[in-house]
């Protein structure tokens, strides 16, 4: 929907694990090989969490990044909202653990589950509570440790996820519109195609398989994209009044090289204004679009100013489209790079 935004994202912070899984390291646990990765995702390597850390503790260290890399205090933050389909536990939140960890003294701390689109989702309802006058200060946070529930045994998967996180700060401005439009959408009888077990051992009447671990039909889920995407693109910019050539950038959800490259060519974007975080990082859920944005941001691709095209989707099947401007606060000099792990 389209409405007058008075909000706008002003500040972004990044976190990986410090460890690296190669494709030559996956060749080592599955019958896989660097080239046929490459061939088919597009991914170099991914981040993995150590057995002892969890989601709160990259979504806490993106968001230390994002405070010191633009000298934002957290004080007075009255929401927190966590895009997450791995949290450290069902209960309590990854919110409520953020909350602690820094000591806010009044905010809501709420996870949300949309799986890969969890981030377009936080980004919309974050707008949505500063437009209607509900909050101030909202903390939005996209943090994934996948590794955890990745079976290691199928090729078809493990060589995809990854773990990272990404914070950003969306704050009330009613001289600088940071929200243009948005378009989302569901396909619930999908979801079979992508999911993890949890209580129920079923799903619209079949039996569910991995033990809790990811589950994929990347066929399905690949056609769905191809299909649903690139018209959902068209339908954001044109929500705007504009179309896909005012779009400086366009950060999907990183899920498979290939998968971006088919949306591209569909929807008649540029691959080559396109940004995404898979090549070093894997699919890292709710995280890749953050990743991607502070990728771009460090090297200098992505300029105060510039018109994003933020599109995320996943299990559920859900996806989210967002138009936004990038017009951030100043950053702090000498914090210009997130830390590594």
């Amino acid at each position: 929907m389209t409405l007058p935004s008075q909000a706008r994202i002003t500040a972004i912070g990044t976190y990986v694990p410090e460890r690296v899984l190669t494709n030559a390291d996956l060749e080592k646990m599955v019958d896989t090989s660097d080239e046929w990765i490459l061939q088919r995702t597009g991914i170099h390597e991914r981040r993995i969490a150590a057995p002892d850390q969890f989601t709160s503790h990259l979504a806490i260290a993106a968001v230390e990044n994002m405070a010191a890399a633009y000298n934002k205090s957290l004080h007075d933050v009255d929401m927190i909202l966590v895009a997450t389909s791995t949290p450290d536990y069902p209960f309590p939140s990854v919110a409520s653990q953020i909350q602690a960890h820094f000591g806010i003294a009044q905010t809501g701390a709420l996870d949300l589950g949309a799986a890969c689109a969890g981030f377009a989702y936080t980004l919309h309802m974050a707008n949505a509570l500063i437009s209607s006058g509900l909050h101030r200060k909202v903390l939005v946070v996209a943090a994934e440790t996948l590794s955890k529930v990745t079976d290691y045994t199928d090729r078809t998967t493990c060589i995809l996820f990854g773990d990272g996180a990404g914070a950003v700060l969306v704050e009330r401005d009613g001289d600088n519109q940071g929200f243009h439009a948005s378009w989302l959408g569901t396909k619930g009888d999908g979801g079979i195609h992508v999911y993890r077990s949890g209580l129920s051992k079923t799903m619209y009447g079949r039996e569910l398989a991995g033990d809790g671990r990811i589950v994929q039909n990347g066929r399905e889920v690949y056609k769905w994209v191809a299909s649903t995407v690139p018209k959902g693109m068209h339908e954001v910019v044109s929500r705007a009044g504009m179309t896909l050539d005012a779009v400086d950038w366009f950060i999907p959800h990183s899920a498979n090289l290939r998968m971006i490259e088919s949306v591209c060519e569909k929807s008649g974007f540029p691959i080559e204004k396109t940004l995404y975080s898979l090549e070093y990082y894997g699919n890292t859920s709710a995280a890749t679009i953050p990743l991607a944005l502070e990728m771009g941001i460090r090297s200098g691709a992505v300029k105060e100013g510039d018109t994003l095209l933020l599109y995320g989707f996943g299990g559920g099947l859900v996806h989210a489209g967002l138009l936004v401007t990038w017009s951030p606060d100043e950053r702090e000099k000498g914090n210009r790079k997130p830390p590594a792990g």
